[in-house]
């Protein structure tokens, strides 16, 4: 698979001699954002049509970046929550974690607004995007190896639209993972700790415990240590 360092190297290099190649860099480029269907992975579609038929009313489909593409900074989630984005269609809203990522920014000038846990909130972005590491939700918020791997595709496109990019926030293991894969590093050399940073050419990586209810109940994560995460970036992107 295409890493966003490769996509780089080769659409601002020469002329690929390859035209099968330039096609495939170019689709993959335009494909951020996966169709209300997306075939791709038979497991996540079953479970999406029997939502639909539990929940008509709910987004029940992969769910949407949110924030516009000249940001500057972009935060990686690991999949839809049930009750959350994939009820809502919109990147962590609905639930515990999103409640603490939104304070969390607008605390730091990323967003603006009121938060109302609802997608027509008027609850905006400021200089930051979201997306998920897996655009569908996944039966007991667990995808699988597989499905990470293929929704990585979304995950290099949405990287690659971003001219401004500087900084990312993996939020959890997977997310941090899928990201290296992203950018094209290797694991061994950028290990997943939170507030661990490593660098990828002009980007930084940052690591953060995922901000779900779980992990601040049991007090991995406090409010305090994910602020700090938001600090540095603050921080490193007005430096």
């Amino acid at each position: 698979m295409m890493t966003l360092s490769k996509i780089k190297t080769e659409s601002n290099g020469r002329p690929a001699r390859d035209r099968s190649v330039a096609a495939g860099l170019l689709s993959v480029v335009e494909l951020s954002e996966p169709g209300r269907d997306c075939p791709l992975c038979p497991r996540l579609v079953e479970f999406r049509h029997a939502a639909r038929a539990k929940n008509p009313d709910w987004f029940n489909a992969p769910v949407p970046t949110f924030g516009g593409q000249d940001a500057a900074l972009l935060i990686v989630g690991l999949a839809p929550g049930m009750q959350g984005a994939n009820r809502t269609g919109r990147p962590f809203t609905g639930d515990y974690a999103g409640d603490l990522l939104y304070a969390t920014l607008k605390t730091y000038g990323f967003a603006e607004g009121d938060y109302q846990a609802r997608p027509d909130d008027g609850f905006t972005l400021r200089d930051c995007r979201i997306v998920n590491a897996v655009r569908c939700v996944p039966p007991l918020n667990k995808p699988l190896p597989v499905e990470i791997n293929t929704c990585r595709q979304f995950l290099i496109a949405t990287m690659t639209q971003m001219p401004r990019l500087r900084a990312i926030v993996a939020l959890g293991r997977i997310a941090h993972d899928s990201t290296l894969k992203a950018l094209g590093l290797r694991a061994a050399a950028a290990s997943f700790g939170h507030g661990a940073v490593h660098r990828s050419g002009h980007i930084k990586l940052y690591d953060s415990y995922h901000c779900s209810r779980y992990n601040t109940n049991t007090r991995v994560l406090t409010p305090a240590m994910f602020e700090a995460v938001f600090a540095k970036v603050r921080e490193d992107i007005d430096g």
